[in-house]
């Protein structure tokens, strides 16, 4: 019945769409033998458009020295969340070349596993019917619930939002690689896949998601295509949305999975960040394997400040081994009142542990000056009024708090910064 409705729906596509299937069924691959480590780092207009919109102050005139003068290098510092998402589809070899053009010196990946048990670069197991093109292709048929268009009342108002949900689960590798990446989006006024399949916010742009881009990863690629580019390695272990064991692959086959995966291509431990919001799967790590345990990050799901751990918990994380924490940015600032911002009592609790800091995510919020700026900057949102201000949000990152890493949707701005700033 499921593939019925799913096949069903595919008809709103019309004869055109229809026609594109069998051709959009083919492996979508892109020849990655000319890709090379880039020889310098381009980080375009947008660094520099923030730094002249900063109000006037010291550290505004060093970022405005360091532009004039500048010849800038790649940064651990700078890490390309889901490799350059701002504008680029994100997972993909586009995305990623993206980002290390841009200076970004530690990339990720972030892990889901294929029907057939295979590893591959998505932001969640259950998100390939808002990142990628499956419902315009014959494997809408396949996905655990097809789409379902959006309904309306009488007076035009949304009675029911259009959905979808297809997982990497549903589908082989062979059949994932057939696909391609587009922007994460979707409408929820959609009344047909391809209305659907539209949606990206109009700070972002689609202009690099067309026919010919959008190349789709497996882990074992996006490790070659880094050792090609020269950056390192944060891959993240997403938590599956299907009951574990699946098919008999445990939770701690997939944790060994992804660490075998660089063992296997020769990747040094100090070149690889394992990541997980699973505390199980960090001290899995840790304990078993070590090398790559040293490096391991627990990440934080907080929504609110009152999500967040204890003192007396951020300890007990040092105790068990743990030694990197990567919560959200909000997590690590407040404000003092009179519109400066300053590190959170998290941020301090965490130092006193002993804990390194990794944040994200950066250039994720859209027009900052527009204001109620959402999710990361909540706790600091009052001291936000111009794009520029994204600089003081990483000077005090940087300097007050000391992380070793933020993660960005653009990663020229953390690259700027840190060359400026002479973050290492």
């Amino acid at each position: 019945m499921r593939s019925l409705l799913a096949a069903l729906a595919l008809l709103t596509l019309g004869t055109s769409a229809m026609a594109d299937g069998p051709r959009n069924h083919h492996r979508h691959d892109r020849d990655l033998r000319g890709i090379e480590r880039p020889n310098r780092v381009d980080l375009g207009p947008r660094p520099f458009f923030l730094a002249d919109d900063m109000a006037e102050s010291p550290l505004k005139q060093q970022l405005q020295q360091c532009a004039r003068n500048g010849r800038f290098k790649p940064s651990d510092f700078s890490i390309g969340h889901r490799g350059a998402p701002l504008q680029f589809p994100e997972h993909t070899v586009e995305s990623y070349v993206a980002a290390a053009r841009m200076g970004a010196g530690i990339l990720e990946c972030d892990v889901a596993f294929t029907q057939d048990q295979e590893l591959v670069c998505r932001h969640a197991q259950n998100d390939l019917h808002t990142t990628t093109n499956i419902l315009a292709t014959p494997l809408a048929a396949k996905c655990t619930t097809p789409f379902t268009p959006a309904t309306f009342g009488p007076d035009g108002q949304l009675t029911r939002a259009a959905s979808a949900e297809c997982r990497t689960s549903d589908i082989t590798l062979a059949e994932f690689k057939t696909l391609r990446g587009k922007m994460d989006a979707f409408n929820p006024r959609a009344r047909n896949v391809q209305e659907y399949l539209g949606g990206t916010a109009n700070w972002r742009t689609d202009l690099y998601a067309g026919p010919t881009s959008g190349t789709l990863l497996t882990h074992k690629e996006s490790i070659e295509l880094f050792k090609k580019l020269g950056v390192k390695m944060t891959p993240e272990l997403k938590s599956p949305v299907v009951p574990m064991p699946f098919n008999g692959f445990t939770q701690e086959a997939y944790a060994q999975k992804l660490i075998d995966e660089y063992r296997q291509a020769g990747v040094h431990p100090s070149h690889v960040w394992p990541q997980s919001f699973d505390q199980r799967d960090v001290l899995y790590w840790v304990r078993n394997t070590p090398d790559f345990g040293r490096q391991a990050v627990f990440l934080d799901d907080a929504n609110t400040v009152a999500d967040l751990p204890t003192a007396q918990q951020l300890r007990e994380y040092k105790a068990q081994g743990i030694r990197i924490v990567a919560p959200p940015t909000f997590a690590l600032l407040s404000t003092d009142g009179n519109g400066r911002i300053v590190p959170s009592a998290y941020a301090r609790h965490a130092r006193a542990a002993g804990l390194d800091i990794i944040t994200w995510t950066l250039e994720r919020s859209g027009v900052l000056a527009d204001g109620n700026n959402g999710f990361y900057f909540q706790t600091f949102d009052s001291a936000i009024r111009r794009e520029g201000d994204v600089y003081r949000v990483l000077d005090v990152l940087a300097k007050e708090i000391g992380v070793i890493g933020v993660f960005s949707d653009w990663p020229a701005t953390t690259t700027f910064y840190a060359n400026c700033a002479n973050v290492r």
